[in-house]
This record gives C-alpha cells, sequence and structure tokens, in this order.
C-alpha cells in the first residue's frame, strides 16, 4: 500500500472515530435536551395556570370556571404555525386540577374528574410542598405513548389546597427531536465527506511529491536528468537534496572512471607507436628511416597533445550549468568561420557559400564559433576536392536553424547512431584519425543553449548538421 493511502486510512479513521464520540454524544443529548427545555416550559405553564385556577377550585365549581372555559374556546379556535419547517395545528398541553386531597375538579380533556390521583407523583409530591412531576404511559402497549406531568400547588393564604398539574405527550416533541438528530448526522456526514476530500488532497500531494522524487532518481540513471524538484515541504526539499548531492558524487565518480577509461583507450595507439618508433631508433636505421620514425613520433605526440587538450575543454564544458548569452549576428558568425578555414578550403579546392542573414540569436559567440567550427572542419574532411559546403540560417516556427551541408559521401548507417559518442570517430581520407570529441562538443554547446544538434544524410549525397536554437534563446 502507498505511504499516501495508508496516511489517508490513518487520518480518516481518526477523523471518524473523533466524530463517531463527538456525534453519537450530540445524538445522545438530543432527547433529554429537549426534553428538559420542555420540561422548564411546562412548569411556567404550570404555575401560571395554577394562579388562574385558584379562583376556580375556590368556587368549588372549576369544571364550569374561567379555566374550563378558555380551554373550550381554545379547543373550538384552532390555529396554525409554521415552527422551522415544524408545522403545528393544535395545542397538545393536557390540564387537570384536584383538590388538597388529590381528587380530580377539573379536567381540560374532561376524562378524569372526580377520579383520585393523589398517588401519582406530580400531585403527591406537590401536596407536600416538594417538586411533582412524572412521565406515564397513555398507551400501555406503546412505549412511544409517555406524556410528561410537571406540577404547581394552588395556594390561598399560604396553604396548599390543591394542584394543577400540565402534561405534555412526548410525541409532540419527536419531530424536533428527529430534525436536529438528522442535521446533526448530516452535519457529521458533511465533515467526514470533507475530511475525507482534505485527506485525498494531501495523499495526493503526498504521493505527487514522492512521485516527483522517484521520477527525479530514477532519471539519474538516463541521459538527461531532470532538474533538482522542488516537492513543496521541507523534510520533502531535504530529502531531494540529499538525492542530488548523491546524483553529483555519482555522476562525478562515472564521469571520472568513463574518462580515464575513454583516454587510456585512445592513448593506447599513440604509445605504441611511439615506443615502436622509438625501438626502431635505438637500432641507428639508416638516416631516412630514422627521419620517418621521428616524424611519426612527433605525429603521435601532437595527436596526444591534441587529444588531451580537447578532453579539458570538452570536460569543462560539461560542468558548464549555463551561458549568459548575448546577441549573436549570424552573418558575422559565418564570415569569421570562413575567414579562419580559408587555408584549408583552398588547400582541397573547397567551394564555402554561406547566406547574408539578418537573424540574430543569443547564446555564447565563442561556443556558437566552436560548434559551427567543428561542423565546418568534419565537411572540409569528409568532402572530396572540389567540393561544395554551404552555411545556412534560416527561421522556422520561432527558431533558428543554422545548418551546414557538404558534397561528400555521407555518414555510414552503422555509425548514424553514435557520431556523438565521446571518442568516436571516422577514419579520414588521409588515413589519419580525428579525437572523436568535435561532436560531442558540439552537443554540450547544443545543452547550455537549450538546444539540439541533429546529424543526417542527405538525399542528393553528402550530410547535413543542423544546430537549432530554440525560441527562449533566439
Amino acid at each position: 500500500m502507498r505511504i499516501g493511502m495508508r496516511l489517508l486510512l490513518g487520518y480518516f479513521l481518526i477523523v471518524a472515530i473523533a466524530a463517531w464520540f463527538v456525534l453519537s454524544i450530540f445524538v445522545q443529548e438530543v432527547k433529554p435536551g429537549v426534553r428538559r427545555a420542555t420540561e422548564g416550559t411546562l412548569i411556567d405553564t404550570a404555575t401560571l395556570l395554577a394562579e388562574v385556577g385558584r379562583d376556580d377550585l375556590l368556587s368549588g365549581n372549576a369544571q364550569q370556571g374561567k379555566l374550563a372555559q378558555a380551554f373550550s374556546q381554545l379547543h373550538q379556535q384552532p390555529f396554525r404555525a409554521n415552527i422551522g419547517g415544524i408545522h403545528k395545528v393544535r395545542n397538545e398541553y393536557h390540564v387537570y386540577m384536584t383538590d388538597a386531597q388529590g381528587r380530580v375538579v377539573f379536567d381540560s380533556a374532561g376524562l378524569a374528574v372526580g377520579k383520585d390521583y393523589s398517588r401519582w407523583n406530580d400531585v403527591w409530591l406537590t401536596l407536600r410542598g416538594e417538586y411533582g412531576a412524572r412521565s406515564t404511559l397513555s398507551n400501555p402497549d406503546d412505549p412511544e405513548s409517555t406524556v410528561m406531568y410537571v406540577a404547581a400547588p394552588v395556594r390561598e393564604q399560604g396553604k396548599i389546597i390543591g394542584v394543577l398539574s400540565v402534561g405534555k405527550p412526548n410525541m409532540a416533541m419527536a419531530p424536533v427531536i428527529h430534525r436536529s438528530e438528522r442535521r446533526i448526522l448530516w452535519a457529521g456526514g458533511a465533515l467526514l465527506g470533507i475530511a475525507l476530500l482534505i485527506g485525498l488532497a494531501v495523499a495526493w500531494w503526498i504521493n505527487r511529491s514522492i512521485g516527483t522524487l522517484s521520477r527525479y532518481a530514477d532519471s539519474v540513471t538516463t541521459d538527461a536528468p531532470l532538474p533538482l524538484p522542488n516537492p513543496g515541504s521541507s523534510e520533502l526539499r531535504k530529502l531531494a537534496q540529499a538525492l542530488e548531492n548523491m546524483r553529483i558524487r555519482l555522476e562525478g565518480k562515472n564521469y571520472i572512471e568513463h574518462y580515464v577509461h575513454a583516454l587510456t583507450h585512445e592513448l593506447k595507439s599513440p604509445i605504441a607507436a611511439i615506443r615502436g618508433a622509438a625501438e626502431i631508433l635505438t637500432e641507428q636505421p639508416p638516416p631516412q628511416v630514422a627521419a620517418r620514425f621521428i616524424d611519426n613520433i612527433l605525429v603521435q605526440n601532437a595527436r596526444m597533445q591534441s587529444l588531451v587538450e580537447k578532453l579539458l575543454t570538452q570536460a569543462r564544458l560539461e560542468n558548464r550549468v549555463e551561458i549568459v548569452p548575448v546577441s549573436v549576428s549570424v552573418d558575422t558568425l559565418f564570415t569569421r568561420l570562413a575567414d579562419t578555414r580559408t587555408a584549408l578550403l583552398a588547400a582541397k579546392n573547397i567551394t564555402l557559400t554561406s547566406d547574408n542573414t539578418s537573424l540574430c540569436v543569443a547564446g555564447d559567440p565563442d561556443l556558437l564559433e566552436q560548434a559551427l567550427g567543428n561542423l565546418l572542419d568534419n565537411a572540409i574532411d569528409f568532402t572530396p576536392p572540389g567540393g561544395v559546403i554551404s552555411l545556412i540560417a534560416r527561421e522556422e516556427q520561432k527558431q533558428v536553424q543554422l545548418i551546414v551541408t557538404d558534397s561528400g559521401n555521407g555518414i555510414p548507417d552503422y555509425a548514424l547512431a553514435r557520431v556523438f559518442e565521446r571518442f568516436y570517430s571516422l577514419p579520414r581520407d588521409n588515413g589519419l584519425k580525428s579525437s572523436g570529441l568535435g561532436l560531442a562538443f558540439v552537443q554540450e554547446v547544443a545543452r547550455l543553449h537549450q538546444g539540439e544538434i541533429t546529424l543526417h544524410n542527405r538525399e542528393e549525397g553528402g550530410a547535413i548538421a543542423t544546430l537549432t536554437l530554440h525560441p527562449h534563446f533566439t
């Protein structure tokens, strides 16, 4: 299971348990809370009606008194009220009054007049000066038919002469209780939903950050490692920095190891040639033979020196992270390339043509000149005498392409995929082998300019090299 999903499940489980406890307490407190509030209302009502019913009790005909008349008129005039979505259409109070012996002298329902209620808790306790209340089933077979009664004493000159009890069915409070419970449960469900969404967002962010780090770590093994990501968290940022430090160390180690192997391989041939020539010279051969082997030693020495210098230049270039681009005139660049290679072109009777263009590119002028110079040198090496080389500049889709074409034999198919490898070189017409670093240098220049270099054969013969600079570098 992914770490983000584990965190989501843990977080949601904690929220769910906490919400369950809170909702359980709220739901359990709704019904008692509503009933306590109703009981307080019943106390106030009973106390008020006890004052109203005192005269009726003293008159000895409470069933025809003012209290009875009021309830009679109340039943004849039903009302309608909308209390927060709960419709009330009748009075649910049941009121009865007893004398000092607990016998009912008034009943708003007209059913209990004359009955002895002295044993009911509300009457029993109130006649003794205590707080009297009870909850009784109106239907023994229905546990939901309970009625709550609260009594108040009827006093005359400080003496309790009777009891007035007000009752209200608990079913009348059921809509309020059910609505409150529904709202609490709905709010709890919304809370869990919001918590789930937040958890999903956090899990997505964690998985995305870890995925970014994973892709970055995987890219270390490729030829194009990704830039150091910003996971958005200090802890993950430290992990990313640790991965970056590890990548740099690994790349540095691999870089040195690769260069040592490559340099050793490339130096084997000139060292062997120098050693062979030196051994022959120790035998004191004829002067003309000695002169030939001395020339061979000088040529191989120059080759090793050129190889080391180009390797150092390549290493410095590969360690550069960025350049400071300036505006470079393509026409000036082409002119300088042609001027510096006039002798080589004349020696092989090669014609060099170049575009007169007003295009400018943003980049490092020295690096661009060296890169195009390497491409031009390769074209000169592989173009037969009397051939043609062209320097072309064109703009396509807000990209500038610097193109070098030649009229040679082109690149063998087996070499097309390897021409940009370091130390990979094809034989020239003169039998000499290059350092194999020229095109690798061009590729690094393209990388620093956030561009690309392509090399392929032309249908009409020869090769075409294209250095493309991307929009934000043009």
